[in-house]
């Protein structure tokens, strides 16, 4: 794909939504941090679930780490993998307090240091509470960049540095969540709804007749 193809296709994402953000509900950069690691294997809306009951009652490191695993998990219960995330995001609080002043680190390698976050979930945290212009290349994104060829590569991380290199400067702060959005509700795994995306006329993907 060339550049100017690039180009126009993230014209077009930006033109339909100026100011895309994550849809997680989040009011800080620590709530944020919390609600992306317990996203792992889960969705958006569970998360939203969970957090929106979590949130009102603990939402700093400290009244987190004052409920505990046992009490934590009463919160989380209803999403996948919710012990060990509890035993993560307690021994995160614990880290934040003790090491961060209990504020959440602008660094990918501090980041990375908590317990239960990895790559991805350092580059959402430095993007979305920091704006930073990172790229967390999750199976949406991964799948999008493959399929209409704006950026493929065989792994994530060698996707994520291509549409770092790639994606015009103007538009790598918000790229993330376009991408994620457009693989979410358009651009689906198994039949995509090529019909109704707007870059369709410039995505290099040929989708089978039996599709």
């Amino acid at each position: 794909m060339n550049k100017e193809k690039r180009q126009e296709i993230f014209e077009r994402l930006r033109a339909d939504n100026p100011h895309p953000t994550t849809e997680l509900n989040y009011s800080n950069a620590f709530e944020l941090l919390i609600a992306v690691i317990l996203s792992a294997q889960a969705t958006d809306v569970g998360v939203n679930k969970a957090t929106d009951k979590l949130f009102p009652v603990a939402n700093t490191p400290e009244t987190i780490h004052a409920l505990g695993v046992a009490g934590l998990s009463k919160y989380i219960r209803t999403i996948g993998l919710y012990n060990s995330k509890a035993k993560n995001v307690i021994a995160t609080c614990k880290i934040l307090i003790d090491q961060h002043n209990a504020e959440v680190p602008e660094s990918r390698e501090a980041l990375e240091a908590l317990p239960g976050v990895g790559r991805k979930t350092a580059n959402v945290v430095l993007n979305t509470a920091f704006g930073h212009p990172t790229m967390a290349v999750d199976t949406h994104i991964f799948r999008v960049s493959n399929r209409t060829k704006i950026a493929p590569g065989k792994n994530v991380l060698e996707v994520e540095k291509r549409l770092v290199r790639l994606i015009p400067k103007e538009f790598l702060v918000d790229a993330h969540h376009w991408l994620i959005l457009l693989g979410r509700y358009t651009c689906v795994a198994r039949k995509p709804r090529c019909g109704a995306c707007l870059i369709e006329d410039l995505c290099e993907f040929k989708q089978k007749t039996s599709d």
